[in-house]
């Protein structure tokens, strides 16, 4: 898709989910990734996806150069933290911009939070993640990890013109292996990956998605 369509797109939403039953399975089993614990919750609710993403994820990592590896930050997110998120942002946003529309407002913060009710996150079919050496001392790719599009001047964007040549090329490596692994990207976060949600759906041309909302004892 060359125009960038945003979570809170009608198309979104209207897309079915045709749940799989897939289980909800913990990434840190077998230590096949480095898993970072900034976004650690007490139950390890974070460390959770889908089994058809990490069976993809742990493609994508297998054809990686030596000497790097896959840096996992934050999977599945409980449907609550989620609109707690989503809120969150939509206020400050808010307060940034009183005299935006609630429209404008719920668009805008769907460029940085999923809207709770189509979240992939809350699906377990998205994940956070980012580049690494075999240490677990991070890539440079442009920004910090979850930097909003005010805070980064819009080079949170994947293909954001204003970085550097070392991040363009690791975020080029990034793209490059998760996609080959079937993952699909939401363009205006380059470390949101997911599989099998409606996004996904959407930009794979499904007329479904194989992941909806869950909790995590279900």
């Amino acid at each position: 898709m060359s125009e960038i369509v945003l979570m809170s797109d009608p198309k979104i939403a209207a897309i079915p989910v045709a749940e799989c039953g897939e289980r909800l399975v913990d990434v840190r089993g077998g230590g096949s990734f480095l898993v970072d614990v900034r976004k650690q919750d007490p139950v390890g609710a974070f460390a959770h996806l889908r089994e058809g993403v990490l069976k993809r994820l742990l493609k994508a990592q297998s054809m990686l150069p030596a000497g790097l590896r896959l840096l996992f930050v934050e999977g599945y997110r409980p449907p609550a933290l989620q609109r707690k998120y989503f809120e969150e942002y939509a206020g400050q946003l808010q307060a940034m911009h009183p005299e935006w529309s609630a429209g404008q407002i719920h668009a805008a913060a769907s460029r940085y939070v999923s809207p709770p009710e189509i979240a992939p996150h809350s699906a377990g079919a998205a994940v956070d993640l980012t580049l690494a050496g075999a240490d677990g001392h991070e890539l440079a790719l442009g920004t910090r990890m979850n930097a909003d599009p005010e805070e980064s001047e819009g080079a949170c964007y994947t293909d954001a013109a204003n970085i550097s040549e070392e991040a363009r090329a690791n975020r080029k490596l990034l793209s490059t292996v998760l996609t080959a692994a079937g993952l699909v990207n939401y363009p205006t976060e380059w470390w949101h990956w997911s599989f099998g949600d409606r996004y996904w759906a959407l930009t794979k041309g499904k007329a479904a998605a194989l992941y909806g909302p869950k909790e995590i004892d279900s």
